[in-house]
């Protein structure tokens, strides 16, 4: 149930965000990339703009550098990983992605945790997803499977994403 100030906040809010999508993969390439498909397409659906998608190793130094592009870009409010979350020793996206972050939404890895064991049981114990933001923009880290960035997107990000974008512009319209 959504509160009166949230939907205030929501209401007040931009209508659609410029969005980056970041898959690390070092078996995929962008043609083969269903996550980062399935990723852009929800987020089209819903009013948002993807101005950037690209599929990368995994590789902490290359994710630090993407990501330090993408900064660059005017108008990007939301990146958007997928891949390397796990707890594989390839797997480096929370890692490489914490030290940028100036505030983290811790919330969002449990409820992701919560509505990944009402889908998949204990099996999600080795599945991370994390978020946060810094610098007037949220990030997001999702796993790599179809069926996680659903989830992800559909139940948390989504629905969220303009309370999201409200708090970080503190009531500036930014679109």
């Amino acid at each position: 149930m959504e509160g009166k100030t949230t939907k205030e906040h929501k209401k007040h809010s931009p209508v659609y965000a410029d969005v980056a999508i970041i898959t690390l993969s070092d078996t995929r390439t962008l043609a083969e990339d269903d996550s980062g498909h399935l990723i852009k397409k929800l987020l089209e659906v819903d009013g948002h703009r993807v101005v950037h998608h690209v599929v990368i190793k995994d590789s902490k130094q290359g994710l630090a550098e993407e990501i330090q592009s993408v900064m660059k870009k005017e108008g990007v409010r939301i990146i958007i990983t997928d891949g390397g979350t796990g707890i594989g020793p390839r797997d480096i996206t929370i890692e490489t992605v914490r030290p940028f972050l100036e505030k983290e939404i811790s919330a969002f890895s449990l409820l992701f945790t919560l509505l990944s064991y009402e889908d998949i049981g204990t099996a999600a114990l080795v599945s991370r997803a994390f978020a946060g933001t810094f610098e007037g923009r949220a990030i997001f880290c999702l796993p790599g499977s179809p069926k996680a960035v659903e989830l992800a997107m559909q139940k948390i990000i989504l629905p969220e994403l303009q309370h999201i974008l409200h708090h970080m512009g503190e009531g500036k319209k930014h679109v």
